[in-house]
């Protein structure tokens, strides 16, 4: 999975100056770059804007994933497993992937990191609850490094 960040000179509609889009890209897009986008809207601040997508989408978000998250009040039903080829045209930050070994040529960014997060959908509910706390913490430092 990968984060990307989209910095806008100007965001009309939210009206931030250096607006931050950010993506959370895996391949399925429906584990970890899901509980990612998840934790982005949590913790968003002002001038975030969050999203996620895969270069293989499963077109559904895991059972696990929306169990996880709703142990924590957050209803991830309403999220889509989406494709790339939706945010491909815009221009981003940072590309943060999470491990998936993708680095989305296609995607338009000056930085490129690599989270290193396992795949959790195989693991037991203890171990995905750890995935999700550590990608709880991960999303919480990256809003801190850009809002500096």
């Amino acid at each position: 999975m990968m984060v990307i960040v989209n910095k806008l000179s100007l965001s009309q509609s939210k009206g931030y100056i250096n607006l931050k889009n950010i993506l959370f890209v895996c391949v399925e897009n429906a584990n970890r770059s899901q509980m990612a986008e998840a934790f982005g809207h949590i913790h968003k601040k002002k001038g975030i804007e969050v999203y996620s997508a895969g270069s293989k989408p499963t077109g559904k978000i895991n059972p696990k994933a929306i169990a996880a998250m709703a142990d924590l009040s957050y209803d991830l039903t309403s999220h889509q497993s989406n494709s790339l080829k939706k945010v491909e045209h815009l221009r981003f930050d940072a590309v943060i992937s999470m491990g998936c070994g993708e680095d989305c040529p296609q995607i338009k960014t000056e930085r490129r990191e690599d989270w290193q997060i396992p795949d959790p959908k195989n693991l037991s509910d203890k171990a995905y609850h750890t995935i999700r706390d550590y990608i709880e913490l991960k999303v919480m430092e990256l809003f801190d490094h850009l809002l500096r």
